[in-house]
């Protein structure tokens, strides 16, 4: 075998991606790390559509010595929190920079990692975040080469959420895996993965609409239950229950505020920033949902292995567009659902050109391929990197309502 042979060969090893996923997050944690602290200095750009815009908020972090890799010590330091009781949502300046978001139940995962050294949590907590993702793609019910492909297409994605130590590679893979739960049969695991990955983001709760299409909807729907009681009430290991409800209390009135400020890489931020179209973004939530749900009236197609993959992906980038608090480390998620789409249905070459639209811009808009002053008077100000995201799910949409029973799909295992 010749050396391009084996190159090819190493491409689609799902072993060799492996590892290169977790070498990569490893690196990305260590290059976090080693940027040291810098001290807090007020935004170039502020903050017009974040519940940080606050003077009196900002004015705490003057001064403060803060990392690259803030995000993971937001999650580890909310364990300590959790602990000894302070509000989880609450500011700590002497801690880190912004509020956590999450669930009381993800700040007592986050335990293992909060006792252990800056870059060895670190590491473990992106490598989690890659692992999560590559265990989900290889779920899906794909043949393996068009596994690993998908595995390299999101790899640029999946690195920038790993630069941000952010948990979108949880929540990808995560959602992902649910569905592969379900195309296998085990609804324990799909509803476990599920509910895990509303107790980090809540939005993860729409990935329970894909139990539509699978039978045994009762025992679906008793081990969702079972898994939200016994995955809320876990924290009570280490607080009073009169403490985690004023928790979990304080989790709800941190999202009403934050919900009501943003617009993020989302539809809506196209429309503001292209269009000067603001204050319409209930409106635009609305009319997403609505779409989204359109799909579903197709009762009959419920058994089509192609439409139920369409619907995942769909969901995947559905999930990300129209999202208020979309920025650029989320977007791990909608491009998993482009690839998704891509590999389920018929080759073609505008489907091909489109996918490299999303590549390109998407994928590449914020690293050094394009000039600093395309990113500063383009990518960033009109939220350019939403777009290519924006065309491909009008697309899964209008593939939704004409796939037919007996489609040709040319990647899903055990078809031709």
């Amino acid at each position: 075998m010749n050396l391009p042979d084996k190159i090819k060969a190493l491409i689609y090893k799902p072993q060799a991606i492996l590892v290169v996923y977790i070498v990569s997050a490893i690196i990305a944690a260590v290059q976090l790390y080693s940027m040291g602290r810098h001290p807090f200095t007020f935004p170039k750009d502020p903050y017009p559509d974040d519940i940080m815009n606050h003077l009196e908020k900002m004015n705490q972090f003057y001064g403060k010595m803060l990392t690259e890799y803030n995000n993971y010590l937001i999650f580890k330091y909310s364990y300590f929190h959790l602990l000894d009781g302070s509000n989880l949502y609450g500011l700590y300046p002497s801690c880190h920079w912004d509020y956590f978001k999450y669930s009381p139940t993800f700040a007592l995962l986050m335990a293992p990692m909060a006792y252990l050294p800056d870059v060895v949590g670190l590491s473990i907590w992106n490598i989690l975040n890659a692992i999560t993702v590559y265990f989900g793609i290889r779920m899906l019910p794909f043949v393996t080469r068009t596994q690993c492909v998908l595995l390299w297409f999101v790899s640029f994605e999946l690195l920038t959420c790993l630069q941000n130590a952010q948990s979108n590679g949880l929540m990808c893979g995560l959602m992902i895996a649910a569905y592969g739960c379900m195309h296998n049969g085990k609804a324990m695991w799909a509803t476990l993965w599920l509910v895990l990955a509303t107790y980090i983001k809540v939005y993860g709760a729409i990935g329970f609409c894909l139990f539509l299409f699978y039978p045994g909807k009762v025992r679906f729907i008793a081990y969702a239950l079972l898994w939200t009681i016994v995955l809320g009430a876990l924290p009570l290991v280490v607080t009073p229950f009169h403490t985690l409800v004023w928790q979990y209390h304080n989790w709800k009135d941190l999202l009403v505020a934050d919900a009501t400020a943003a617009v993020g890489l989302s539809v809506a931020g196209v429309l503001s920033t292209w269009f000067g179209i603001v204050g319409g973004k209930a409106v635009v939530t609305v009319v997403g949902l609505l779409l989204f749900l359109v799909p579903f009236v197709r009762v009959k197609q419920y058994g089509n292995e192609l439409f139920r993959l369409l619907m995942l992906a769909g969901m995947l980038i559905w999930v990300i567009i129209f999202n208020h608090k979309a920025e650029s480390s989320t977007y791990i998620i909608a491009v998993a659902g482009v690839g998704i789409w891509y590999f389920a249905m018929p080759e073609a070459k505008w489907r091909t050109a489109l996918l490299w639209f999303v590549f390109l811009f998407t994928c590449l808009s914020t690293t050094d391929i394009f000039p600093p002053f395309v990113k500063q008077h383009l990518i960033y100000p009109y939220k350019f990197k939403a777009f290519p995201c924006i065309v491909v799910w009008c697309v899964v949409f209008a593939d939704l309502m004409r796939v037919k029973n007996g489609a040709d799909s040319r990647n899903i295992a055990g078809t031709t």
